[in-house]
């Protein structure tokens, strides 16, 4: 990975961070997002300490945010002349029925559509450091959305359960993957999504979850790997030879896997991407 410049959004924690210092071992310019600045340039110095004399900087994005994924995104534009490969690894799990700044249920609004914006604004850059890669963090709790997406209320708005928004949102970020492939076709950008495994993180204990999924958490935490085990994928989807040309597939313990056939309707995929277009171009009014 000399030479090449990899963002990790949500790298200040979890596997985010453990990609991130994965990563910069294997010699890259690691750029990782955090919603807390304090917490990200904590997390840079624990990724230098790791990886000495690794090039390790901190951007600002909270991904519930237009506006923060859009000074992101132009700060990125501004500071990084090749992006070579972009991991969308952030995400949340919300026991309460929460709007993002801009309207959207927050589990929908973050773990999808944000990082749905944030690529569509650097894909641009992306075509012209080619070959690149993007990496989506999604999971195996895709299969849980054995109904798949309901279109007609991707908010929740008529009934919110939060493991059916998380379940939907992984399936979101299957459907998104395999659609930027098919889009990004002979462009040298790949576009990989992959499950990282149950891992010890701090998905439900920082907050998001609320106290019933922070004892969820805890709970589990026996059975859990951990996040260096968990960013492994990560790491070989945006590092390995044995993937460069490889798109539009589904990865688990680094080895292509079959997602749910729920993840494999194309047509679903498109549906989401033209409608992804439309919410970002105009997020809903709530008054």
């Amino acid at each position: 990975m000399d030479g090449a410049t990899v963002l990790v959004t949500g790298g200040n924690a979890g596997v985010g961070l453990a990609t991130a210092r994965g990563l910069a071992r294997l010699g890259a310019r690691v750029v990782i997002t955090a919603r807390d600045p304090a917490k990200g340039e904590t997390a840079a110095d624990e990724v230098r300490a790791a990886a000495p004399g690794a090039a390790v900087e901190v951007l600002d994005l909270d991904l519930a945010s237009f506006a923060s994924i859009r000074r992101c995104a132009d700060e990125v534009q501004r500071r990084v002349e090749h992006l070579d490969v972009l991991i969308n690894n952030a995400g949340l799990v919300q026991t309460q029925y929460r709007l993002t700044e801009n309207g959207f249920e927050t589990t929908f609004g973050v773990n999808h559509l944000g990082h749905f914006l944030l690529t569509t604004l650097l894909v641009d850059h992306l075509r012209a450091s080619a070959p690149a890669r993007v990496v989506v963090v999604a999971s195996r709790a895709h299969q849980g959305a054995r109904d798949g997406l309901d279109f007609d209320d991707l908010q929740s708005e008529r009934l919110y359960r939060p493991i059916t928004a998380y379940n939907r949102s992984k399936l979101a970020n299957i459907y998104f993957t395999r659609e930027l492939a098919r889009r990004l076709a002979g462009t040298g950008v790949t576009a990989n999504s992959l499950h990282p495994g149950f891992v010890a993180s701090r998905l439900g204990r920082d907050g998001d979850g609320g106290t019933a999924g922070a004892v969820v958490m805890v709970l589990a935490r026996p059975f859990a790997i951990s996040p260096t085990r968990g960013a492994r994928t990560s790491i070989y989807l945006a590092s390995s030879p044995a993937v460069a040309t490889t798109t539009g597939e589904y990865f688990a313990h680094c080895r292509p896997a079959k997602p749910a056939r729920i993840a494999t309707d194309d047509a679903a995929a498109r549906r989401l991407w033209e409608l992804s277009e439309a919410l970002v171009a105009a997020p809903p009014d709530r008054g």
